[in-house]
């Protein structure tokens, strides 16, 4: 899991991400890089493409974490946030905007590490329950169009249900199509013949 990520250190303060570097580089991650410069922070991270990404703020105001908070909502990788200060809000906001690890007064060199794979750990939890939400969203909206469809058979073909989805399950395999494209065409074919 160590030494082939690459991870971004943002930090404005050198001499604090050079002990997180120090830290990566003791817990045996060679692939670090710092930025030091906030502007134009996702445009940075897109060219650097980073497996993770460290950010460390001394004393943030609300105007820096919302910023930072918008840039983890955009780049979509793990993220562990050191913060010197913090309030119940701003954990809040860090866990709403998928910051994977929200630490308070805690950057210790000896740390880092075990901070990072909670925050890769994390992190993969979260997308591996926004992929089966997605997916079960997906299922969902796809029965509910075999549903409507369904129902336009029986409505226009006085069939009863099993008869009307073994007619799309039918003209499916008949077409080597999916049972969802069958649906979806009839019902897109019943809107637009006003049905």
């Amino acid at each position: 899991m160590s030494g082939g990520l690459s991870i971004l250190v943002i930090d404005d303060n050198k001499i604090r991400a050079s002990i997180i570097e120090q830290g990566l580089h003791d817990a045996g991650h060679d692939k670090v890089i710092l930025v030091h410069q906030m502007e134009g922070l996702v445009r940075q991270i897109a060219d650097i493409n980073p497996d993770v990404i460290v950010i460390d703020l001394e004393n943030p105001n609300r105007d820096q974490l919302e910023h930072m908070f918008q840039v983890s909502r955009a780049v979509r990788r793990p993220i562990a946030m050191f913060v010197d200060k913090s309030d119940s809000h701003s954990i809040e906001a860090a866990v709403d905007a998928g910051v994977s690890a929200y630490i308070v007064d805690g950057l210790k060199r000896e740390r880092v590490k075990s901070i990072l794979d909670m925050a890769i750990s994390r992190f993969r939890a979260f997308s591996r329950l926004t992929e089966e939400l997605e997916e079960v969203r997906s299922e969902l909206a796809d029965r509910k169009t075999i549903d409507r469809a369904k129902g336009i058979l029986m409505k226009s073909k006085g069939l009863s249900e099993q008869e009307a989805y073994d007619l799309l399950r039918r003209t499916a395999m008949n077409q080597s199509r999916k049972i969802i494209e069958v649906a979806q065409s009839l019902v897109i074919a019943s809107g637009l013949l006003g049905d």
